[in-house]
C-alpha cells in the first residue's frame, strides 16, 4: 500500500487524470458486462417460459389474455404482441375500407420486422461503449507510458547519468500504465464477444418465432410442439453451418 501511495504521489496532472480515465472505463464496462449477462439470462428464461405457453394453447384469446395481463418485459411476448395487434388492426381497417394498399400477409411481416429491428437495437445497447473501452484502453494506457518514458529522460538530462536509481521510478510508472491498459481492455473485448454471442442466439430465435408467428396470424395454421421444437433445432444447425 505504501509503494502504491508513494506511486501516486510521484505523478503529475497528466497521469493522474490517465489513471482516472482508465479506472472510469474499467468501472462502466465491468458495469455493462454484469448488467447485459444477466439481462440476457433473464430474457432466455422467460423466453423459454412464453415459448411454452404460446405453443401449448390452443386458443390465440388465451395468448392474448396472457399477454394483456401485464406489460410484455422480453422481446418475445413484445413481438408476439405486435403481431397480434397488426393482424387484429388490419382486419378492422379492411371492414371499413373498401381499398387497402397491401394485404394481411404483408402488412404484419411490415410490424415483425420493425419489432425485431427494435428488440435488436435494444439488445445490442451498451455494446458499443464496451467496443470502444476495449479498443481505445491500451492507448490510453501507451499515452501514460509515454508519460513515464518522458520523465526518465527528463530525469536523466537533468542528473546527467542514467543510474537505475535515476530511471526505475519512471520505468515501472510507465509499465504500470501499460498493464493498467491491458488490464481494462482484456474484459471489455471478451465481455463484448460474449455478450453478442449471447444476443446473436437470442435474435436467432426471436427470428424464427417471427416467422411462425407470421405463418400463424396469416393462415391460422398451428404446429404442434413437436414439428416447432425440430423446425427450431434445424434452423439453429443451418445458422451455425453458415
Amino acid at each position: 500500500m505504501t509503494s502504491f501511495g508513494a506511486f501516486l504521489q510521484h505523478l503529475n496532472i497528466i497521469s493522474l487524470s490517465v489513471i482516472f480515465i482508465l479506472f472510469f472505463m474499467s468501472v462502466l464496462s465491468w458495469y455493462l458486462i454484469i448488467t447485459k449477462t444477466f439481462q440476457l439470462g433473464i430474457l432466455n428464461w422467460r423466453a423459454k417460459q412464453l415459448l411454452n405457453f404460446f405453443w401449448k394453447t390452443e386458443s390465440l384469446d388465451a395468448v392474448i389474455t396472457h399477454l394483456g395481463q401485464k406489460k410484455p418485459k422480453e422481446p418475445f411476448s413484445r413481438l408476439a404482441l405486435q403481431g397480434i395487434n397488426a393482424s387484429f388492426y388490419y382486419k378492422e381497417r379492411a371492414e371499413k375500407s373498401s381499398t387497402t394498399l397491401c394485404t394481411h400477409s404483408e402488412f404484419i411481416i411490415r410490424h415483425l420486422r420493425r419489432a425485431l429491428n427494435e428488440e435488436k437495437a435494444h439488445l445490442d445497447s451498451g455494446l458499443t461503449i464496451l467496443a470502444t473501452v476495449g479498443s481505445t484502453a491500451p492507448f490510453i494506457g501507451l499515452f501514460g507510458t509515454v508519460l513515464g518514458i518522458y520523465d526518465a529522460l527528463v530525469s536523466i538530462s537533468a542528473r546527467g547519468s542514467a543510474a537505475l536509481d535515476t530511471v526505475a521510478a519512471p520505468v515501472g510508472e510507465a509499465l504500470i500504465m501499460t498493464a493498467l491498459g491491458l488490464a481494462v481492455a482484456i474484459p471489455a473485448v471478451l465481455g463484448y464477444n460474449i455478450l453478442v454471442r449471447g444476443n446473436r442466439a437470442l435474435l436467432n430465435k426471436l427470428e424464427g418465432f417471427a416467422h411462425d408467428l407470421h405463418t400463424y396470424l396469416s393462415t391460422g395454421a398451428r404446429m404442434d410442439m413437436k414439428n416447432h421444437i425440430y423446425l427450431q433445432q434445424n434452423r439453429i444447425k443451418m445458422n451455425a453451418l453458415d
